[in-house]
């Protein structure tokens, strides 16, 4: 007697928790029961009891029934809550504020339970309103290239990129290095010495117009330039944005300020026009090129000319191989140096953050 009261007992309480459970039923005519987690357009993630979480095709979904409330976002925004049940293409929810609705399944953009919820608007407002050491990522370029025998070369090329984007704004951190020697006759030879770097700040203004303010700095031993700092902003338009081609433009003006291992300082004021493009060819081969033209107002008829061009082949979510092309030209430099100095590097990409 007393295991047929424990057995009806287990019985009354397994009944009562199925009866709370959130169901689903398939087309097919299968049936699981449990909480629902989430869903999107095209899947739908409940919990079971047995198999965990299980991911099902929305397009394969007959019926959701929810005894538990749920968060319902429809594609004009607009969320409710309160329990579900399905009958064909409508879908029935009953909510405190408005009593019972009535919608199409179409109209669902995600559903959600409380805890998905809650979890959701957690991570919206950590986008919205994130920290200073918050939402960065980046990627780390390095190669090395050496010979020895008759001829003893070395070549070592450094880079970094760090991005923090929200929907607000963008704040990214640039730098990039080149050393380059050759021993012949015992004596090593320094054939290229090149420090690049800045920093840039980007604030949306509206979905097509954003305002930045940007600082470089770069040194280079065989242009005989110790230091050039740039610092400017203005005005640019997002032209084209979309999953596979992004195309921005961008206006306004700079000072510069450079100084000469000659002894030669100057500084003058400079229009900014540039271009930035980033078009991704396949999911693992993408292409980013930048053109920056700074025409001086100071010295009539001078100008300067940054190009930078890469390559990247994704080998995983973390680790590709990149060719870089990175150009300065200077149409005005110091006696005995040469206007225009490129860099080529080659190397592994190692990326970092989301």
């Amino acid at each position: 007697m007393h295991r047929k009261y424990i057995f009806l007992i287990e019985l009354l309480v397994f009944s009562t928790v199925a009866g709370l459970a959130d169901r689903i039923v398939l087309k097919n005519g299968d049936r699981l029961s449990g909480e629902i987690v989430e869903s999107d357009e095209a899947e739908l993630v409940i919990k079971t009891q047995f198999a965990g979480e299980v991911k099902i095709v929305v397009a394969a979904i007959e019926t959701i029934m929810s005894e538990n409330p749920v968060y319902i976002t429809l594609t004009d925004g607009q969320t409710l809550v309160g329990p579900v049940d399905t009958s064909g293409g409508q879908i029935q929810m009953t909510t405190q504020e408005a009593g019972q609705v009535q919608f199409e399944r179409q109209a669902i953009q995600s559903i959600r339970s409380a805890d998905a919820q809650a979890a959701w608007e957690a991570e919206n407002e950590r986008l919205r309103n994130p920290g200073l050491l918050d939402l960065w990522s980046g990627t780390l370029d390095t190669g090395l290239s050496l010979t020895r025998g008759n001829a003893e070369t070395s070549t070592f090329s450094l880079g970094m990129n760090a991005v923090r984007a929200t929907a607000r704004d963008r704040f990214s951190v640039y730098a990039s290095s080149l050393r380059a020697s050759n021993v012949t006759t015992g004596v090593t030879l320094q054939t290229a010495n090149a420090l690049r770097g800045g920093l840039r700040y980007d604030m949306n203004l509206s979905r097509s117009v954003f305002g930045f303010g940007l600082t470089d700095l770069e040194f280079d031993e065989f242009q005989q330039l110790d230091l050039r700092l740039t610092a400017g902003g203005g005005l640019g338009w997002h032209a084209r944005r979309t999953d596979h081609f992004l195309l921005d433009v961008f206006a306004g003006g700079s000072l510069n300020n450079e100084h000469f291992s000659t002894g030669l300082d100057r500084t003058s004021g400079e229009v900014l026009l540039g271009e930035e493009i980033n078009y991704k060819l396949s999911e693992r081969f993408t292409l980013g090129q930048k053109a920056t033209l700074f025409p001086n107002l100071t010295a009539s008829g001078d100008y300067r000319l940054n190009f930078d061009l890469t390559a990247l082949t994704s080998i995983n979510n973390w680790l590709g191989w990149h060719v870089t092309l990175s150009d300065r030209y200077l149409s005005n430099p110091v006696l005995g140096a040469e206007s225009n100095d490129v860099l080529l590097t080659t190397g592994v990409q190692l990326k970092f953050g989301r």
